[in-house]
């Protein structure tokens, strides 16, 4: 006959304390005392028949065994959590789970959001963000916004952006001491980078830009380095440089004149490279999941229209 399995508690406890290595840290995790922690291991040891942890004065380890139990457990919470998510989601149909890049969330998705819930009144998003690949059962998501080059199999994916990118800066440097009159005056100013390679592609940068205005002695050592587009751009609105801005991220401080666009000359990325809108195939056609990825392409489309005009 087969041991029993214990409850969730322990192996909740089991879990926090094999994946901090720590009675200590995870007793503060799960707001219990390190005594209870310790005596919670022990009942499970005592249990299974062997040992979890190598406890020395300083520290403890994972035995063997408890290595492969550990693993195991958090797998199988991972496989709950998920579970009682989509039983969360029976209840409330009105309810969507997103994560989104922080640039996109910050400079264009969330100062529309209001939009979308006008148009699905009662709804209940949660929105997450991140820029690592997602695991939509794991992490409960049903939509994700991403940065990439849109491969990824299996899974239902709308390109939301043909982003271009442009110089843009506050407007008070044009008063000030170096106005920007021609490309090479861009030369006396400070430049704000937003640097980007993957898969052999580079998303446009100074060099490019120079390069494609005229600008053949460029250096491009100095000024602000950033790996957000998001604070890069803030950098730009505070007067401290000028950025290459895209199009969908800068859109808005365009059209409220809080940015301007000195120069007119352009660069289009690598085509693959874009926004992505994604979901699980077998998702896709649901109501909230259908209804925002409707709405999000319509709001990128008026973005464009709004650029062009």
């Amino acid at each position: 006959m087969s041991k029993p399995i214990p409850g969730l508690g322990p192996l909740r406890v089991f879990e926090a304390a094999g994946r901090l290595l720590s009675f200590t840290q995870a007793a503060a995790e799960l707001n219990v005392t390190p005594a209870a922690v310790s005596h919670q291991i022990g009942e499970l040891e005592s249990q299974f028949g062997f040992r979890l942890f190598m406890r020395t004065s300083r520290k403890v380890r994972l035995t063997e065994e408890g290595e492969v139990l550990h693993r195991a457990v958090s797998e199988s919470m991972d496989v709950l959590r998920g579970a009682l998510g989509r039983i969360r989601k029976l209840k409330n149909k009105r309810q969507l789970r997103l994560t989104t890049s922080p640039s996109i969330a910050a400079k264009w998705l969330v100062p529309r959001l209001d939009r979308f819930l006008s148009l699905v009144p009662n709804s209940d998003v949660r929105i997450e963000v991140g820029i690592t690949a997602v695991d939509f059962e794991r992490e409960e998501v049903d939509v994700a916004i991403r940065f990439g080059s849109g491969d990824y199999p299996g899974f239902h994916i709308t390109r939301l952006f043909e982003d271009t990118v442009f110089p843009v800066c506050s407007p008070a440097l044009l008063k000030g001491k170096q106005p920007l009159r021609q490309p090479r005056d861009l030369l006396q100013h400070n430049l704000i980078h937003i640097e980007f390679h993957a898969q052999g592609a580079t998303w446009p940068n100074w060099r490019m830009w120079m390069a494609a205005a005229g600008v053949s002695d460029f250096d491009d050592r100095g000024g602000l380095h950033f790996r957000h587009s998001s604070l890069a751009i803030e950098a730009a609105l505070n007067g401290q440089g000028v950025v290459l801005g895209e199009t969908s991220l800068v859109a808005d401080d365009l059209a409220a004149g809080r940015l301007i666009q000195p120069f007119p000359v352009e660069l289009k990325g690598p085509p693959r490279f874009a926004y992505y809108v994604i979901s699980p195939e077998k998702r896709a056609d649901e109501e909230m999941v259908r209804l925002f990825r409707e709405w999000v392409l319509k709001e990128a489309v008026e973005t464009e229209r709004n650029r062009n005009i």
